[in-house]
């Protein structure tokens, strides 16, 4: 591994007709990430056209005006934004070689991303508890396919945190630990994304 830091500029090869090894991994490695989000944009997009098509299929159970909390919903948009905050933030801290402060960031980052799995999963029990299971109807299974498929997405997130903590913390900023950084937090702001998208179309139109 390159104990090249990630604010130093590398030197210019000596033929200038060949790029930078490093810069043409970053490059693939970022694009094949766009890719990658890419499908999981469609995969989203199918979910939410799911449940759009099954929202009032509810087999004369519960709609969503009865049983979504808004409170717990904006709680969890919160907490989620500002581990968002949090990620960028240790992007930055990157840029200045502070590898304390990275992995401090890092650190503030899964335990916001933890408390907002909490969250879902204790929303998840209360309604099953309640009799609301995806069983219920096919609204209820929708929802549960989307906002699950998000809090799984998330919890893989978490894993691939703590990886990322331990190499930062015992190799340092190199240019193979800030690219993984970099495309972490590509893939921890489309999860913010996506979930705003889920607090207003299904949470806020559900409870309007």
């Amino acid at each position: 591994m390159t104990s090249l830091t990630v604010h130093q500029t590398p030197e210019a090869h000596p033929d200038t007709s060949t790029p930078d090894p490093h810069q043409d991994t970053f490059s693939k490695t970022v694009l094949g990430f766009w890719m990658y989000l890419m499908t999981d944009c469609l995969l989203f997009g199918t979910l939410f056209a799911t449940y759009a098509v099954l929202h009032n299929s509810t087999f004369g159970g519960p709609t969503s005006h009865e049983i979504y909390n808004l409170s717990t919903a904006f709680i969890e948009t919160m907490i989620l934004l500002l581990s968002s905050v949090t990620c960028g933030l240790a992007v930055l801290a990157s840029l200045k070689n502070a590898k304390a402060s990275v992995v401090a960031w890092l650190l503030v980052t899964f335990l916001l991303g933890a408390t907002f799995i909490a969250f879902e999963l204790t929303e998840f029990h209360h309604l099953i508890q309640d009799g609301h299971s995806w069983q219920k109807s096919a609204f209820l299974s929708s929802f549960f396919t989307l906002v699950g498929t998000h809090g799984t997405h998330v919890s893989v997130g978490l894993f691939w945190m703590l990886v990322l903590i331990l190499q930062v913390f015992f190799a340092g900023i190199t240019v193979d630990t800030f690219r993984r950084l970099v495309v972490f937090s590509m893939f921890w702001h489309f999860l913010d994304l996506i979930w705003i998208f889920i607090y207003t179309f299904v949470y806020l139109m559900g409870v309007i």
